[in-house]
């Protein structure tokens, strides 16, 4: 036996949405239901262990086997939950993803979406998702109660269950079999294989705090919504027509309850509307949900799992993030985050009500520190400094950057002096200028206009109207090598698409092979976009589509041109930058318990040498001659932003 395709159906009654699959797995009544498998490619077969079946000798020592590889899409839920049936850690050495293959292609990730998109004869069963809802989770009665189905409940419905187990199977070996001429590297299986390490080792949680600080902010909703019932006189204040048809009894209109629309009616009203519309700001900051998903997800030894979703964005390969969203955490500039953490962890929600104005804030900024190291341990934190602003740069030929990367200066006000020919400093002559050269470093690398800096929020900054188009004027202008490589890439593009041939500029292939346009990386990895082709955009001029999932999560036809390419290529670098950062600390034996864009968060004893990590994390990968990086760290006993 060489290969095992594998697909399993399961029960729990622990959410697998909200929980992950970590601690779906680790509920008391976990149970594996059907297992469905194929050996090297015969015909797929079903055992039934929830009606008393047993896995075959032969296939229990393959899942241990660390020279059969397993297959299953989306793996990382078979390898964890067979790891618990089997009662021993499965490494993921031997186990490959389709799902992950299909993402590498740019096709979506789910099973049902690639085999629509691949056309396969054999497709995921549509009548799959009620079978689950039935068998494989909880179900609520009409009393309110919580019943599970066995398969003695439903006899022919448990028939179609494995007809379903047995349809995926068929449908990820056929997925297997069409995507077989663009096989994954053995490097992307190798980062594949660490990103599971990091996803099955976890990252710490201060549950004590994590709990507390939920508590915290329902005594504060309830507060304030007591306070602003006793203010108005309604039922709920929060409810938008309610607040609407009170504040027109005041003599004040409000066509809006948004944000934006609160902050200028408070501008011209004063005494008890004031107050009201005061308390509906505070109470639309209150949010917990990171917390409560801390919660959820938290498994029996404190740590959370499964945080990291490898090539969770198709276009880049970027890593995305699951359950609690590491990726978006907000950021902390609490002078005193040690102290006030600590009035939160131990209860003294009062004291924090005295001590700052706004006790969400409060609440929003402590986030990142409910991730801690394990006892005997410190954070060290490695990121690369603008990893960004540095690829594009080395990528482009534009050398004035690239010196002042090699001097270790500030890209922002280097930028403003080329754009104003007048020297700029931090904390110095003209410094007010470096606020502009960064919203235009910010906005303006991959195409932006006026639009991209009011996004941005020039005019929030105090940058008038009238100096925006002048401000993109100037970048474009101290910028020419990167102005000339969006059009390059743009005219390369449409050469690999127009001929069905090959095309290259700065270094960088592209190509157009079985409806497929590649580019590949300075990395040697390619990017994959679906069926392209030429296209009109809605100004009328040329532009490159292609099919993927859009804004609204669904599969369409997209729109891209040569700047947005520039910036999937400069991110889709700096990721594999990172990723073979991470790949030489792991080897060196530092324990990366979680990462955050272009940020290693390392658990390691407090002894550790930053010094060396930032070393190992900041060397220039060979495939990348005359790039220039620099990783700088820091230490802490929880995490945040240094």
């Amino acid at each position: 036996m060489k290969n095992l395709s594998i697909d399993i159906e399961t029960f729990s009654s622990v959410n697998l949405a909200k929980a992950g699959v970590y601690r779906y797995a680790e509920s008391p009544d976990f149970e594996v239901l059907l297992f469905g498998y194929s050996v090297d490619g015969a015909p797929p077969q079903v055992i039934d262990l929830a009606s008393g079946e047993k896995l075959p000798p032969a296939i229990q020592e393959a899942l241990v086997d660390p020279l059969v590889t397993k297959w299953a899409f989306n793996a990382q839920f078979e390898r964890v939950c067979l790891s618990r049936y089997l009662g021993k850690a499965l490494a993921p050495l031997s186990w490959h993803c389709t799902m992950v293959w299909a993402a590498t292609l740019g096709l979506p990730l789910s099973l049902e979406g690639v085999g629509a998109v691949l056309g396969l004869e054999k497709q995921k069963l549509k009548e799959g998702k009620e079978l689950i809802r039935y068998f494989c989770t909880l179900n609520k009665q009409r009393d309110g109660s919580m019943i599970r189905h066995y398969p003695s409940d439903a006899p022919d419905r448990w028939k179609q269950f494995i007809a379903y187990n047995l349809r995926d199977v068929e449908t990820e070996m056929a997925i297997q079999q069409r995507l077989s001429k663009f096989p994954v590297s053995h490097t992307e299986w190798r980062n594949y294989r660490l990103d599971q390490q990091i996803n099955d080792r976890g990252i710490m949680l201060d549950m004590p705090m994590v709990r507390n600080a939920i508590r915290c902010d329902d005594q504060f909703k309830q507060a304030h919504m007591d306070m602003a019932r006793e203010i108005t006189g309604l039922e709920n204040p929060n409810s938008p027509a309610q607040l609407k048809a009170w504040l027109s009894e005041q003599g004040i209109e409000a066509d809006s309850l948004s944000k934006g629309a609160v902050h200028e009616l408070l501008e011209r009203t004063e005494g008890v509307v004031e107050l009201a519309l005061s308390l509906r700001l505070e109470l639309a900051k209150s949010s917990v949900k990171k917390y409560t998903a801390m919660e959820n997800a938290v498994c029996e030894d404190s740590r959370a799992r499964g945080l990291i979703q490898f090539y969770g964005a198709p276009r880049t390969g970027r890593y995305a993030g699951r359950l609690i969203q590491v990726q978006n955490l907000p950021q902390n500039h609490l002078p005193d985050l040690d102290q006030v953490r600590c009035l939160i962890r131990s209860g003294q929600f009062d004291a924090v009500s005295m001590l700052y104005d706004s006790v969400p804030l409060v609440l929003s900024e402590l986030i990142r520190t409910a991730f801690v190291p394990k006892p005997g341990c410190r954070f060290f934190v490695a990121d690369f400094a603008a990893i960004e602003a540095r690829v594009i740069a080395w990528i482009a030929g534009e050398e004035w950057r690239q010196d002042v990367f090699k001097q270790g200066g500030d890209i922002y006000c280097a930028s403003a002096e080329q754009m104003f020919h007048v020297p700029v400093q931090k904390h110095g002559v003209n410094s007010h200028l470096r606020q502009k050269g960064k919203i235009a470093e910010l906005a303006l690398g991959y195409g932006g206009s006026v639009g991209a800096l009011k996004a941005m929020g020039a005019l929030n900054m105090g940058v008038p109207e009238e100096e925006l188009q002048p401000l993109v004027d100037s970048w474009r202008e101290a910028n020419p090598n990167i102005v000339d490589l969006w059009w390059a890439v743009d005219k390369a593009v449409k050469k690999a698409v127009t001929r069905k041939a090959t095309a290259e500029t700065h270094g960088i292939d592209f190509r157009w092979e079985k409806g497929f346009l590649f580019i590949t990386l300075p990395s040697g990895r390619d990017l994959a976009y679906v069926k392209p082709r030429l296209g009109e955009n809605k100004f009328g001029g040329e532009s490159i589509t292609y099919e993927g999932v859009g804004a609204t999560k669904k599969w369409e036809r997209l729109e891209s041109y040569g700047p947005k390419f520039v910036e999937n290529i400069v991110q889709a670098t700096a990721r594999d930058i990172l990723a073979e950062a991470m790949l030489r600390l792991d080897a060196a034996g530092y324990h990366i318990v979680m990462h955050v864009h272009d940020e290693a968060v390392i658990e390691a004893p407090a002894d550790t040498s930053l010094e060396e990590i930032c070393s190992i994390m900041g060397r220039t990968p060979k495939w990348a001659n005359g790039l220039i990086l620099r990783a700088d760290g820091y230490v802490c006993d929880f995490y945040r932003k240094d």
